[in-house]
């Protein structure tokens, strides 16, 4: 699980992005890097898909050191040319702690490991492995591919959400206009015709004079039931068990379900690919999954340690799909289980974004449709009152 650790590092605080079993084991891991650790919170559930500090851009690093590596220049050279046209202090600080450690004789493996909040545990294996094949290359194009496919999914759900959060802003902030300082000025106009206004109406003006005489107290109370909303969604039992309401869902608890196994999958590939054992590959990918599926994976990855094939123990602990399934015997039948485990992801996140896309050109509609409800329904119920005066009166 990754954790957000607030810390106090010569005199600044700042924040470091760490994958820990627990808030007490990412502080005992901080702590050791020399930190004062000042508070953890459990990071947001898209975070650590690319396990990477926010100020340190991983893939650029791999990429430009790919680049220079193929055109024949060391590691330590490599860096030092990365090094040297760095412009940010805190991206070169890093790039310079890792040449010190290369300069000392140590592996690039050993030197990356050294920093868990930039270089995740997955880098740091696919590097180490690499280095006992002397192809450092082929590593850091695998993480470069993995990487991408990676920001892939999460542009694809960036571009989703952008419409309907519109939609909701937009929509929110004309309905509080209306209530805030439309409705106030008719109840104003209607103070006489009270008794004899539709029930609806009523209520609707009687929420105008509240809003008039008690505007700013209302608009304080609001704020602080929102901050305290958003502490109590922060915690870790509120957060637990808004989670397992979400993947009790039917529908949208089987969606993440299988993003959550496309991955696994993609990383577990990456990982084998690169020459790492079936069961530390799983092992180390156990973070990237919800804490639900974590109990289910050891278990698998104990099966597994114990004999039983792949296959059979991932779909006896509910991680497979039925085609990953039929899928993954194969790859145990051709022995090419990292490739076709980066089949399986390839294909659930094409299925995956052609959910998200019928979702969202079906969501944006509804959600514009009950806004417009909301604010039409307000201003007939706003006007209501003139058209049974005019009615009278003809």
């Amino acid at each position: 699980m990754r954790f957000k650790v607030k810390i106090l590092s010569q005199g600044e605080v700042s924040f470091l992005d760490m994958d820990a079993r627990s808030a007490d084991e990412a502080g005992q891991l901080a702590e050791r890097q020399g930190h004062s650790v000042l508070s953890i919170g459990a990071a947001s559930i898209l975070g650590g898909i690319g396990g990477r500090k926010a100020n340190f851009p991983l893939k650029l690093f791999s990429q430009e050191l790919l680049a220079l590596l193929e055109s024949g220049l060391t590691v330590v050279v490599g860096i030092e040319v990365l090094a040297e046209k760095e412009r940010n202090a805190s991206v070169r600080g890093t790039l310079e702690h890792i040449l010190g450690r290369l300069r000392e004789g140590r592996p690039l493996s050993a030197a990356v490991e050294e920093l868990p909040e930039i270089f995740p545990k997955l880098y740091v294996a696919s590097i180490r492995a690499s280095e006992k094949t002397s192809n450092l290359d082929e590593a850091l194009r695998r993480f470069i591919a993995y990487q991408s496919q990676i920001d892939d999914v999460r542009a694809k759900l960036v571009s989703a959400s952008i419409y309907p959060v519109l939609l909701l802003g937009v929509g929110g902030l004309i309905i509080i206009f209306l209530l805030a300082f439309v409705v106030p000025r008719f109840s104003r106009i209607y103070e006489d015709l009270h008794g004899e206004l539709p029930w609806l109406s009523r209520v609707l003006l009687e929420w105008g004079h509240l809003a008039e005489n008690y505007g700013l107290t209302i608009l304080l109370v609001s704020i602080a039931l929102a901050v305290a909303g958003y502490r109590l969604l922060r915690t870790d039992a509120v957060r637990a068990q808004f989670g397992a309401l979400i993947w009790k869902s039917p529908a949208i608890g089987e969606r993440l379900r299988v993003f959550h196994l496309s991955r696994c999958y993609r990383t577990t590939g990456m990982l084998l690919r690169g020459g790492i054992p079936f069961t530390a590959a799983l092992e180390m990918v156990e973070g990237l999954l919800a804490p639900v599926l974590r109990p289910r994976l050891r278990l698998a990855t104990e099966r597994i340690s114990e004999g039983m094939p792949a296959s059979r123990a991932l779909e006896e602990n509910g991680l497979t799909t039925s085609v990953s399934q039929r899928l993954l015997r194969v790859g145990e039948q051709t022995g090419n289980m990292g490739e076709m485990m980066e089949r399986i992801a390839a294909f659930h996140d094409d299925e995956m974004a052609r959910w998200i896309d019928t979702v969202s050109r079906l969501f944006g509609p509804l959600l514009m449709m009950f806004i417009g409800l909301m604010i039409g329904g307000i201003v007939i119920l706003l006007y209501l009152p003139i058209f049974q005066v005019a009615e009278s009166v003809g």
